[in-house]
């Protein structure tokens, strides 16, 4: 296996999981409508960011697996659904969403670095199809690590001072 196909494995799977822990942070904080829009959103770009590296990972004879299954929700999702609009904005919330925010920063900024060393090693290779892939996908990553930063700087002073 060559760097630039482990770069791609990595790459792959951390979009797969940011996609999945987007989801599940819309999910948690359902009644704040910012955060569940957003980060459904968002999602999406890891989705398809996931699919493009399946579909490039072919001609590096990778066999990356394609978009995560939607299973439609089930009887614990629905649950957690009720439990997100009952708690509402309770100070426990406030906290668990700072943590899933700070998570899901983390994880767009890993995937950040994997399209950076990608992209650096596409130009040192002059391989077009993969700077092609790291240009269209890496500033969407760059949005979500924005949108993550600035939602912590918003929630922050508020939830952890009290105020």
């Amino acid at each position: 296996m060559t760097g630039i196909t482990a770069t791609l494995r990595v790459l792959h799977d951390g979009e797969r999981t940011l996609e999945r822990d987007l989801l599940t942070a819309a999910a948690r904080h359902r009644t704040d409508h910012e955060i569940h829009h957003v980060a459904t959103d968002l999602s999406r770009w890891s989705r398809e960011h996931a699919t493009r590296l399946a579909d490039v990972g072919r001609h590096y004879d990778l066999d990356l697996p394609g978009p995560q299954s939607d299973a439609s929700p089930g009887a614990l999702t629905a649950l957690k659904e009720k439990a997100a609009e009952a708690l509402g904005r309770r100070p426990e919330t406030g906290l668990l969403l700072l943590y899933d925010l700070r998570e899901l920063h983390l994880a767009a900024t890993r995937n950040s670095l994997h399209w950076e060393m990608l992209a650096q090693a596409a130009q040192a290779t002059s391989d077009g199809r993969l700077l092609g892939l790291a240009g269209a996908c890496h500033p969407q990553t760059l949005r979500q690590m924005r949108w993550t930063n600035t939602m912590i700087k918003e929630l922050s002073p508020q939830l952890l001072v009290g105020a």
